[in-house]
């Protein structure tokens, strides 16, 4: 049971994370045009493979985190900054693909699978974004990292990424116009508004933790 949530968890995760029309994505519509659907995929498996990586070493970390207690109480305050970062980005990431285009001409010759790679080692946001939802997952008991689970985790997100990616690819770069719903309403309105309730709960999570103990003593 806890393998299937470990997995379920990383998926949604990951899958919710790649929605946002952002440069990745935008370089992925590019390659859809440009290779098809066979590229579009070894350009997403490219950006997985950074990704786990990614993932897997910021899981381990946040683990060892887990037994600093004063550390700990600044990162969980600096996540409920990283969330409402994230609503905004949410918000604000959405547009017209048709805007993006060239991208692909500063790596011609490069095999189409170490160019989503090469620029996903560039998306340094992701290591925040890591280290706060493992941090959040673990505290909240919504994953087990013991006994190789967390290799059941790390899969769900490289899983979720490869789904989200390709979905925002296909629909934004083939049928955008049948899909507006996905821009108008799921990115820029739902999906940021989830983030912030998620901030509210971590405030509340923090304020309960920290200072309503001592504020009752005093």
């Amino acid at each position: 049971m806890q393998i299937l949530k470990n997995i379920m968890v990383g998926f949604a995760i990951s899958f919710l994370g790649s929605l946002p029309l952002g440069f990745l994505n935008v370089v992925g519509i590019e390659v859809y045009g440009a290779l098809g659907l066979k590229g579009a995929c070894l350009f997403i498996l490219g950006i997985i493979l950074v990704q786990a990586i990614v993932c897997y070493y910021t899981l381990i970390f946040v683990n060892e985190l887990l037994q600093n207690k004063n550390l700990m109480k600044w990162i969980e305050i600096f996540g409920i900054f990283f969330f409402l970062i994230i609503a905004y980005i949410f918000y604000n990431h959405t547009g017209d693909p048709a805007h993006g285009g060239g991208y692909l001409e500063s790596y011609h010759g490069w095999p189409i699978f170490w160019v989503g790679a090469f620029l996903n080692s560039l998306n340094f946001l992701q290591i925040p974004f890591w280290l706060v939802f493992h941090l959040y997952f673990i505290n909240k008991k919504y994953i087990e990292v013991n006994n190789g689970l967390k290799f059941y985790y790390v899969g769900g997100t490289m899983v979720g990424v490869f789904c989200g990616m390709l979905l925002v690819i296909y629909f934004l770069g083939k049928i955008a116009k049948e899909v507006s719903f996905l821009t108008d309403y799921i990115i820029p309105i739902i999906l940021p508004a989830l983030f912030v309730i998620m901030a509210i709960f971590q405030i509340y999570k923090v304020y309960t933790k920290y200072y309503f103990k001592k504020a009752k003593v005093s």
